[in-house]
Order: structure tokens, then sequence, then C-alpha cells
């Protein structure tokens, strides 16, 4: 099985606001940049968009090391609240509605295709394929301004 590593970001301004994400994928050296954007959305919907799009830029099942400054994306996949989440439908522990049920549909159907480990890294703090992701993530933002 291939092994890829992911690097994945999205940025929002305001919350909603216009929103962007990046990713980079890089296999075997070689690497390649992703990116978009959204007129009225919010952060984690943009940090879910560049997850979701470099799994669904794979061609066949990989091992992946995804590496994300999101807590919201990390802690809800390995600490199985996402799943939680889609077998009560789409209910939180207490009964509240889980937001962004739609992504979380996607993402957890490509986690079945590929074998994913994720890596938390610290937003702003200097990682550079993070702040070439956020990078990425803000020029799209600023699209909708």
């Amino acid at each position: 099985m291939k092994h890829v590593d992911i690097f994945t970001d999205g940025a929002c301004s305001g919350n909603p606001g216009p929103g962007g994400w990046g990713a980079i994928l890089r296999f075997n050296g070689v690497e390649k940049e992703l990116s978009g954007g959204e007129r009225e959305t919010t952060n984690n919907r943009m940090e879910m968009t560049a997850v979701i799009t470099a799994l669904s830029a794979l061609k066949e099942s990989c091992e992946v090391t995804l590496y994300s400054d999101s807590k919201y994306i990390i802690d809800s996949v390995t600490k199985g609240w996402a799943v939680g989440w889609r077998s009560r439908g789409w209910k939180k522990a207490d009964r509240s509605p889980a937001l962004n049920a739609d992504l979380w549909e996607k993402l957890l159907a490509l986690l079945e295709k590929h074998k994913v480990t994720f890596e938390w890294v610290k937003g702003h703090a200097g990682h550079p394929e993070n702040e070439r992701c956020d990078t990425l993530a803000v020029t799209e933002s600023r699209k909708f301004i």
C-alpha cells in the first residue's frame, strides 16, 4: 500500500464568512497543492473540506499520515465522536444536532477506504507545510471579500 503525507488547513474571515482551504499531498518526494473556498462558510467546514478533498484526490487506497491543526477533526475522529454521532442519527450525546453532518458522512466514508493516521500540528507555529496550507486557504478566502 502506498504511503502519502497530507497537510491541510482551513481559514475563515468571520465565522461564518468567506473561507478557504489548502492541502498538500506528498508521495515519493512529489508534492501536489490543492485549494478552494466558499463565499459563506465556517472555519470547521473549511478544515473538513481540505481533508475530504485531499483524501478524495487519492486514486487508490493508501496509508496516509494526515497533519492538521484542527482539534475538531482530529478529536472527533480519534476519540470516536463522529462515529457516535452517525450511529445516533447525527445527534451528539446530549441529543443536540451534530454540526456538519454532510461533511462527516463524506469524511467517514473516506476513512473506511484509506488507512489514516492523524497528527496534530500547532497552527501558526512555523510548521512549513501548515504555514503553506494556511497561505493557500487565506488566499482563497480573500477571493470572496
